[in-house]
């Protein structure tokens, strides 16, 4: 609600109207990068109790929203400026609506009259979004913002869920409307909102369940398969219920791993061949029959194996043609299932064949990697730190901390060693396989999750793709570990063959080798550093409020930045200069020595202008 001591007639711009919006649809928290022109929004959603998480690149900050959406159930939100800062977002847009997960993007764009005549960044983002986007929306006047804010958020979380768009131009951000206009215009979206509601999930037919239940109660060897479309559904505690009532063995999807304990008796993921080659009935759960299970073909299934497909999109079923399609919630199809079989009762009991026969399978499994794990080998292969860090894990207890995984080995290695314990704490590369989401996952989940500890075991490949958000995770003390395992490169750096080492360019490093400032390349990299974007903190003091005033500004890096040791980690040249005769000395050395070099130039944060020239954009 607006201040009841506030002047119903006193003016809002497009900006406080969009942050206003989103905070009345519940939105509070926002990850981002601010400029031209929304850095205004980005300050007004903080003063209304909308926390901004502010990166230094809109693909990682979009990793997590996407991850946002996943953790919590509700749209993760990622603001970018216009243009290019719309185009870095299209990567978490992209992930989100490929893994579902529900998030929404928000980007400024250029002034709606001179679009066509090569404004500042200017670009049909409708357009590009397009292949990407479940749903967009563009407020072409300031009037139309509520209704486009509360769409965008009802479309991503609504049916399978994915990644949303909403376009607001520059013009329409600095467009005003009375208070009073204002809260009207709000009310009126949230009405037609919930006027305009889809009635829900259809509820699948008492016959398909009594078809399902039969299924599975007739099958010799039966399989329940979870993924993340369970986990996001909240279905935990129906999973559970089923395989303990029946006796089923089940198997995770990776993301699905922690619905049910990794150390439950009936888990088949150590026995993961044996269980989907043989089984004969496959109940799959917010799992899609994609690359990840093999797409439900032989030869890893077999032949005559019958699918019930449990998901929430109609289309997705129609696809795969299963035996059986039930389209719904998880949870809620699942409850329906665990009532049809209470009703008369069936489980299969520790001593069946199949139960017998996964159990023996995985149990062998599991007793072969333990005897690998078991070894210290120095220097380190993948194993031994594995173990140990899954050892330092477990030792935590609960709540079990929330693990980000990715890169190639380690991200593999870690799925079969590293065990979940609890529901959606684990993320990795998903769907698509996307490297480079783990400093923005690891955000997201500290977030979304403030009571747990995140642990991040990275490629050091992976890692790099958003290593810089390390500052990040300082700014606003996030309890992050990340582990970085370094192998020199991708897949371990060099592996070429003799005779693949060849042309005019055999001494460079490999496309896969990772070595001190690799190329060797004649560049020296002055960094103006002014505590932020713009010079860090510039806000008004009436703009400091709410509950996260005492976070950074949207516009804030860490004081003083260290930007000049990061190209010594590496085994560059790094200065820090503050005086005239420290910038003369740095580049003369640097220049005379041809090498790669970082000088981190002090700048004072209130020298220069918001925006610079173009402030009047912003």
């Amino acid at each position: 609600m607006a201040d009841t001591d506030s002047d119903p007639n006193a003016l809002i711009d497009g900006n406080s109207l969009v942050a206003m919006s989103l905070a009345r649809a519940g939105v509070d928290r926002m990850f981002g990068v601010v400029g031209i022109p929304v850095t205004s929004l980005a300050n007004r959603s903080v003063a209304l109790g909308i926390r901004f998480i502010a990166f230094h690149n809109e693909q990682s900050a979009g990793y997590a929203a996407s991850a946002y959406g996943y953790l919590t159930g509700r749209p993760g939100i990622l603001l970018t400026v216009s243009g290019p800062g719309c185009v870095h977002g299209l990567a978490g847009v992209s992930n989100g609506t490929v893994n579902a997960w529900p998030m929404v993007l928000i980007s400024g764009s250029c002034d709606q009259k001179d679009f066509g005549r090569g404004d500042f960044q200017e670009l049909d983002q409708i357009a590009a979004v397009k292949p990407f986007s479940k749903f967009s929306a563009k407020a072409s006047n300031i009037k139309q913002i509520p209704g486009c804010v509360f769409d965008v958020l009802h479309w991503a979380a609504s049916g399978r869920p994915g990644g949303c768009y909403l376009d607001l131009p520059t013009d329409v951000l600095h467009q005003t409307v009375t208070e009073s206009e204002a809260e009207k215009l709000i009310v009126d979206a949230q009405t037609c909102r919930k006027e305009n509601k889809e009635e829900g999930i259809e509820i699948v037919k008492h016959s398909e369940i009594e078809k399902a239940v039969s299924m599975l109660r007739q099958a010799e060897r039966p399989l329940i398969v979870f993924g993340k479309g369970a986990a996001i559904a909240r279905a935990e505690n129906e999973l559970k219920k089923l395989v303990e009532s029946t006796g089923i063995p089940f198997l995770p999807t990776p993301m699905g791993k922690g619905l049910l304990p990794d150390t439950h008796d009936l888990a088949a993921t150590a026995a993961r061949s044996l269980a989907i080659g043989r089984c004969d009935v496959a109940l799959v759960v917010g799992a899609r029959l994609n690359w990840l299970l093999h797409f439900g073909e032989p030869p890893k299934w077999s032949k005559d194996v019958k699918f019930i497909l449990v998901d929430i999109s109609k289309e997705e079923i129609e696809l795969r043609k299963p035996c059986l399609g039930l389209v719904g919630d998880a949870k809620r199809v699942l409850e329906i299932i665990n009532k049809e079989i209470k009703d008369d009762p069936f489980c299969l009991g520790k001593n069946h064949t199949w139960v017998e026969a996964i159990a023996k399978k995985a149990k062998e499994n599991v007793s072969r990697m333990e005897a690998q794990l078991a070894k210290d080998v120095v220097p380190f292969n993948f194993m031994t730190p594995m173990r140990i860090i899954r050892d330092a894990i477990l030792g935590l207890g609960s709540p079990a901390p929330i693990l980000v995984s990715e890169g190639a080995n380690t991200m593999d290695v870690g799925r079969a060693v590293l065990i979940q314990m609890e529901p959606r704490t684990r993320l990795d590369a998903g769907t698509w396989g996307t490297m480079g989401v783990g400093l923005g996952y690891c955000i997201a989940a500290a977030v979304a999750s403030p009571d747990r500890l995140v642990v991040a075991v990275e490629g050091d490949s992976g890692f790099g793709f958003s290593a810089m958000e390390c500052e990040t995770l300082v700014r606003y003390q996030l309890p992050v570990v990340v582990i970085v395992f370094n192998n020199n490169g991708v897949y371990g750096g060099d592996r070429r063959n003799p005779e693949e080492i060849t042309g005019p360019y055999k001494d460079d490093p490999a496309p896969t080798s990772f070595t001190l400032v690799r190329y060797q390349l004649p560049v020296v990299v002055i960094v103006f550093n002014n505590n932020g974007v713009y010079g860090g903190d510039r806000r008004n003091p009436e703009e400091i409020t709410g509950p996260y005033k005492d976070d950074p500004a949207p516009t804030s890096f860490v004081l003083g930045a260290g930007y000049h040791l990061l190209i010594e980690a590496f085994g560059g040249r790094g200065y820090l200069v503050g005086t005239p005769d420290e910038l003369k000395s740095a580049l003369s050395e640097a220049f005379s020595a041809r090498k790669p070099a970082v000088i981190n130039v002090t700048i004072d944060p209130y020298a220069g202008a918001e925006s610079g020239r173009m402030q009047h954009k912003n």
